[in-house]
């Protein structure tokens, strides 16, 4: 087994099969969110999304809990919290929209192929100093760029 494959397993909880699709859908869809104005969305995230967001996406997309805390920045003990309370606060609402948005934007250039996603954002990228789009995306200028990246990819500019 390659190093790459063990690391992407390392990152996955649940292996997901190979050509897992997806159907696009709302802002959120991968949280089970469901608003469909943005000034619906702002109200959730103001109100801190409920802790079943986060496992939305974990079960979406087959990354860890932990893996998906890390890129929000939210230490275990925190995330023990949350769970308890059933609710996320809402700084870390808007990273968890922000990681979701582009886990659908990576499952869309993927053309709805799930498992070919999680590889592309768990695996280091040249365009972003060798670093996964996950982990690129700890900050909004970070995300902002995976989302360039992403763009250029849909329009055929390799970088």
């Amino acid at each position: 087994m390659s190093t790459h494959t063990s690391a992407v397993n390392a990152l996955v909880e649940n292996p997901i099969p190979r050509r897992r699709q997806m159907q696009g859908g709302t802002r959120g869809a991968s949280l089970g969110l469901t608003a469909t104005q943005t000034v619906d969305l702002v109200r959730q995230i103001e109100a801190g999304l409920p802790y079943k967001a986060l496992l939305s996406l974990v079960a979406v997309s087959g990354l860890t809990v932990a893996s998906i805390a890390s890129t929000l920045g939210i230490p275990e003990r925190t995330l023990a919290r949350r769970k308890v309370a059933g609710r996320l606060a809402p700084n870390e609402s808007e990273r968890l929209l922000r990681v979701s948005a582009l886990f659908e934007k990576a499952v869309e250039l993927f053309e709805g192929d799930v498992a070919s996603a999680v590889t592309w954002l768990t695996s280091p990228k040249r365009a972003l100093g060798r670093q996964t789009p996950l982990a690129f995306s700890r900050t909004e200028p970070g995300a902002r760029e995976v989302e360039d990246l992403i763009g250029r990819l849909e329009d055929g500019v390799f970088s």
